[in-house]
């Protein structure tokens, strides 16, 4: 009986989007997005960037860089799961740094 009446916790899914503006001078090419899938795939919320129209996997290089983001896009950043503000937050912290290049 004692089985039956236990709650189990579940995990609480989150959803964050935050549109951020890439500043490092060389914009999103194959390092800073190394960088980005490198914080994103440590988290275990769903990340999706888009530029546009277009949207892609955030745990992705070739889709990163495919969205040809130079100086000065703006990008649509959104996390679905148990993390997902967790992740925004040192993916946008990431990206405020200018990727450690300027």
């Amino acid at each position: 009986m004692g089985l039956l009446n236990r709650r189990t916790p579940t995990d609480s899914t989150e959803k964050v989007e935050k549109e951020v503006t890439i500043i490092n001078r060389l914009g999103l090419h194959a390092r800073p997005a190394a960088m980005f899938v490198r914080i994103a795939s440590r988290y275990r919320c769903e990340i999706l960037v888009a530029k546009e129209d277009e949207e892609i996997s955030g745990k992705s290089i070739m889709g990163l860089m495919m969205l040809a983001a130079g100086q000065g896009s703006k990008l649509r950043i959104r996390a679905e799961g148990p993390d997902a503000a967790e992740a925004i937050r040192d993916i946008e912290e990431l990206i405020q740094s200018r990727f450690n290049e300027d």
